[in-house]
């Protein structure tokens, strides 16, 4: 790499520029699968996230790997192989479809002079471009940033020099020391208004839980369909769009079921494989909703190949990580989505063994409103009643 190239390295990293996706990037993804995992559907994955956030794929890599490189995750020859990819396709990005470590990335770098991005940094982007209020917003700000502090480093002397100026803990304390230092304030910053907004929605859900109907929570795979399903059952207007993340606020709406009652819905941010820890305690809202919801309604993709895993997902992530063993445990309805799709007899067929497998549940059409009623009436037997009188919210 040329003195050129290594200033230009040297500034961004500083800046904590190298670590972002900004749209409009030329990648080349390279997808690691363990054995036993489907490489085409995990690379079909990981195309769908970069297309999400902007980036242009002009290649793909694959490579079948029982444990990661420790220096690389894909060895020096398959290294040497992506980077020739790469500069045959005039990319400018790798992007990695595995959490690297901060060394295997800094590796990667130095080896390929390339941006580089894994899996993790690439659904923290995404993240940051669909966040629609001030809540996610800060939420996944301080998610970036605590992603992003143990990957600060240094080029050579660049950031060695010695500070020496107001604000800085004294003479000696090297530039990058100055960044970890702002980037832990600004984090402390965001945790106390996080905490902030946490308060006075628990004072909101605390009122709801006394005086209000009981509370339906959406969960599921993202892109599975939840914001076309929670529009068709309170008639609202969540945005609506077939990529990735498309939701991150938790919106909640009313809805009426068959016997009469009303129920709060609420659309939750979708789940993921691999979701990067940073997001758990991140997006306490969505968590909170799961948490204190009278029923879980698992929206699942019935179209998708990878059903069966996306399910497998979304049970480990919601019955692991966010219920706590302490938590009480609502009932859950699965609602298979995406019954207009299922146009050959295979996807029949995956659909009802999955139907199987996800019980209480029925196959329904969001999009076409295909048994929604049968949907309604089951969401009346499954959830719990609730004596006290109610105000509804306009």
């Amino acid at each position: 790499m040329g003195r050129a190239g290594l200033k230009r390295l040297v500034i961004e990293d500083y800046l904590g520029l190298r670590a972002r996706i900004y749209g409009g990037e030329r990648a080349v993804l390279v997808e690691v699968t363990p054995p036993g995992a489907d490489p085409e559907e995990r690379l079909a994955e990981l195309a769908a996230l970069a297309w999400t956030a902007g980036v242009q794929v002009v290649g793909t890599a694959l490579q079948k790997r029982d444990r990661p490189d420790p220096a690389t995750y894909i060895g020096k020859g398959k290294v040497a192989e992506v980077r020739e990819l790469a500069r045959a396709k005039a990319a400018d990005t790798l992007i990695f479809g595995v959490e690297l470590t901060p060394a295997q990335a800094r590796n990667l770098e130095e080896f390929t002079g390339l941006k580089i991005i894994d899996r993790s940094q690439l659904i923290l982007d995404i993240f940051a471009l669909h966040a629609g209020t001030k809540e996610a917003a800060l939420a996944v700000e301080l998610a970036q940033l605590q992603y992003l502090l143990p990957r600060l480093r240094g080029w050579g002397q660049a950031l060695s020099d010695p500070g020496g100026i107001v604000g800085t803990m004294g003479p000696g304390e090297t530039r990058l020391e100055q960044s970890r230092r702002a980037i832990r304030r600004r984090i402390q910053a965001l945790e106390r208004e996080l905490r902030e907004a946490a308060r006075a929605r628990a004072v909101r859900r605390a009122r709801r839980r006394r005086f209000g109907p009981p509370e339906i929570a959406l969960v599921g795979y993202t892109n599975s369909g939840k914001s076309t399903l929670f529009n068709a059952l309170t008639k609202g207007d969540a945005r609506v769009a077939d990529q990735l993340f498309a939701t991150l606020d938790t919106k909640v709406r009313r809805a009426r079921l068959p016997d009469g009652r009303v129920a709060l819905v609420t659309d939750t941010v979708g789940f993921i494989r691999d979701l990067p820890p940073q997001l758990i305690p991140a997006f306490h809202a969505t968590l909170e909703a799961v948490r204190e919801a009278s029923l879980l309604l698992f929206v699942i993709d019935a179209a998708s190949p990878a059903a069966f895993a996306h399910l497998q997902v979304v049970r480990r992530v919601v019955f692991t990580e966010v219920l706590k063993p302490t938590d009480p445990r609502p009932p859950v309805l699965y609602a298979l989505n995406k019954l207009d799709l299922l146009t050959t007899p295979e996807a029949w067929s995956r659909a009802e063994a999955l139907l199987r497998e996800a019980q209480p549940g029925v196959l329904v059409s969001a999009k076409t409103g295909e048994n929604l009623e049968e949907l309604r009436r089951l969401l009346g037997e499954l959830l719990p009643a609730r004596t006290p009188a109610f105000t509804p919210y306009p």
